[in-house]
């Protein structure tokens, strides 16, 4: 399947801006296929290279669009010395962090060995993508931060890998997928949860993985469009489940960073939970207030895909609603829907809001001085 998507020459020029920024959503990518190796024990490089990876085991009909592979990042992003986009730090450097003056990078890498069926070596791919993170790509450039990848489906090991990368200035968050064996608020997720609260460190939910279920609630979609949109649908499961399993009740530093699957969605969902808690509340007696506060309390929103409204209004009212101090911008790069950081925010955004969307926020949330 061929999906990429070619940048207008506008779209493309990459106007250098001004405006200090931080990008909460860049995937790098292995150069090879054998890129992870130096930090893989022999007894895993020797599996994989006679049993591979079985991601979908238990899978009925085929393995989701694959958002994740080169064929959907932007044809421009191609690094000049071979290799799939975002696999070249100094092209991404070029591209996306100089001309765009990104002083905080965090990344998200996907494609990771989250969610094989195998947790022994969904364990130690995950470990190993912490390792390469750091080798390739933080050591190098001290903009880019990088993101804990754990293998959430045993929770027991994902938190002892939380622990010992905790106090690790390399690392700024946990990161999770919104598909997944069970909804996010399930008992199995807690221990991660407690060690990243243990640590300080907020945990990134980001669109897609995969849990061995149809990923749309009534089954398999035909078209790639329906898994884009349906991101947003996967992402209020996973909030609605966090909420009233009581996970923000019994987790009450916990921060959650919704990522890659929208945010104008967040009040209509807030208000519905809300509704019917009251009728309901007897039935999750850990919810103790109302759903939208542990929401506006304990959850922020990276901005990409940033919906785009017939009236700007609209949009503006949502994100009054959230808080201009719970958005964080991400490009999303270098993947097609990349959203170019000079064209996101109109004229009349007031300095304070504009400082705090574009990077304020990101470094408070983080802990970047």
């Amino acid at each position: 399947m061929n999906i990429q998507f070619r940048e207008s020459p506008e779209a493309a020029s990459h106007p250098t801006t001004k405006t200090a920024i931080a990008d909460c959503d860049i995937h790098p990518a292995r150069a090879t296929r054998t890129e992870l190796y130096p930090y893989l024990a022999k007894r895993w490089q020797h599996h994989l290279e006679v049993y591979g990876v079985h991601a979908y085991q238990g899978m009925m009909e085929g393995p989701p669009y694959p958002k994740a592979q080169p064929n959907a990042s932007r044809r421009d992003a191609y690094p000049p010395e071979g290799g799939p986009q975002g696999s070249s730090l100094s092209f991404m450097q070029k591209q996306l962090l100089d001309p765009n003056n990104v002083q905080l990078g965090v990344l998200n890498p996907l494609n990771t060995g989250q969610g094989i069926r195998n947790h022994d070596l969904s364990a130690a791919l995950c470990s190993a993508i912490n390792d390469w993170q750091i080798d390739k790509w933080t050591s190098k450039d001290k903009r880019l931060k990088a993101s804990i990848v754990v293998g959430n489906e045993d929770g027991l090991s994902a938190a002892a890998e939380i622990r010992e990368r905790a106090g690790d200035k390399n690392f700024v968050q946990v990161l999770l997928l919104s598909r997944n064996v069970e909804p996010l608020g399930q008992r199995r997720y807690w221990p991660i949860y407690q060690a990243a609260e243990e640590a300080g460190l907020p945990v990134g939910v980001h669109a897609f993985g995969f849990g061995g279920n149809p990923i749309t609630p009534s089954g398999w979609p035909s078209y790639y469009i329906e898994e884009m949109v349906g991101h947003s649908q996967c992402q209020q499961s996973a909030l609605a489940s966090l909420v009233l399993e009581g996970v923000f009740e019994r987790f009450p530093k916990l921060k959650m960073v919704m990522i890659e699957a929208g945010f104008g969605w967040a009040p209509s969902l807030a208000w519905r939970l809300d509704k019917v808690w009251q009728r309901l509340r007897s039935e999750v007696p850990d919810v103790k207030r109302p759903p939208s506060e542990y929401i506006r309390e304990q959850v922020w929103w990276t901005t990409q895909p940033m919906e785009d409204p017939e009236r700007r209004e609209d949009l503006f009212d949502v994100i009054n609603w959230i808080g201009w101090d719970r958005l964080l911008f991400a490009t999303d790069y270098p993947h097609w829907d990349y959203d170019e950081p000079s064209r996101v925010l109109p004229a009349g955004v007031s300095e304070a809001n504009r400082a705090a969307f574009y990077l304020d926020n990101a470094k408070k949330l983080y802990g970047i001085a």
